[in-house]
């Protein structure tokens, strides 16, 4: 499973509808936020993302990007936690997010450790890496994209049981890239039952950013984009101004790179009651765009997915 859950999408200030930024991003059994503005642990408790955080990663030191850091700390100290938690940020701002995890008096129930990455720094995971990437911002940030190791091929249950491999664990064995031999003395090898090695996921999440080659880099041929889409059109020269992109610039990032999905969020307040502008200007350049919504769960298939596979 690879799952998006978006907890914030509002740009600066929260609004009725939407909390500032922060992404939970869960993968099997590891949980990721991405970002953690004021009031997350509540939208957490909301949409039922549990507390169960190995690694938190800030894009930068933006106060809608990480000021809900002190209240989430305190609240899963305050329920028992003793697992370790992982914080990571952009290089030269550990010291700020050392000083946000020490507030509050009392000390932490469990070891919260803060990490400075640079971009191309990656944080390692079983079968795939979060690599840090650099983002063209008003101060030093960093965009993070999941992306998953290339798998083996898809296993041919047909030709093996063709072939008289009995089910079960020579199956494994020959998906893994063994030979395995038989009872009547014939040897089969993975070449003959296993197809060429297929892609893993990617998901690809900017913070805050203006357009760039390096988000078109790092995004390419991605399963999901989220990118951030502050402004419309209207507002080009705002959105240079500080440091933002517009629903047309992050289409056109989207369809540059190749992704297969552009969800746009970090929406200004300004568009609160009429989104459907940014959406509506992103379609006109990738047509398949989507908007985030807070409490909205969406999941990652493999693209080589087929109906009732097991392992796609």
């Amino acid at each position: 499973m690879l799952r998006l859950t978006f907890l914030g999408t509002a740009s600066s200030r929260p609004t009725v509808s939407r909390n500032v930024s922060s992404l939970a991003l869960k993968r099997e059994g590891r949980l990721f936020l991405l970002d953690c503005g004021e009031g997350t642990q509540r939208q957490m408790m909301r949409y039922g993302v549990g507390f169960s955080l190995d690694d938190i990663l800030i894009t930068h030191l933006h106060s809608d990007h990480y000021l809900g850091l002190a209240g989430l700390l305190r609240t899963m100290s305050l329920q028992g936690r003793n697992e370790p938690l992982r914080i990571w940020a952009p290089h030269g701002t550990g010291e700020t997010i050392r000083a946000l995890r020490d507030l509050g008096g009392d000390r932490l129930a469990f070891d919260a450790t803060v990490h400075e990455l640079r971009a191309g720094d990656a944080v390692e995971g079983e079968g795939f890496r979060v690599e840090a990437f650099a983002t063209e911002h008003t101060r030093r940030s960093l965009g993070y994209a999941l992306v998953e190791d290339v798998r083996p091929g898809r296993f041919d249950v047909a030709a093996a049981r063709e072939m008289g491999v009995p089910e079960g664990p020579l199956f494994g064995r020959l998906h893994r890239g063994e030979s395995v031999d038989l009872e009547d003395g014939r040897c089969v090898h993975p070449a003959e039952l296993v197809g060429p090695p297929r892609p893993g996921r990617k998901v690809v999440y900017t913070g805050d950013t203006r357009p760039s080659a390096e988000t078109v880099r790092i995004s390419r041929d991605a399963d999901v984009l989220v990118h951030e889409a502050t402004f419309t059109e209207e507002e080009r020269g705002r959105a240079r101004e500080t440091g933002h992109s517009t629903a047309a610039d992050a289409a056109r990032v989207a369809r540059e790179a190749g992704v297969r999905r552009l969800v746009l969020t970090h929406i200004s307040a300004r568009y609160a009651e009429r989104p459907a502008q940014l959406l509506e200007e992103a379609r006109v350049v990738f047509p398949g765009a989507e908007l985030a919504r807070d409490g909205w769960s969406t999941d990652v298939p493999f693209d080589d997915a087929e109906p009732g596979d097991p392992d796609p």
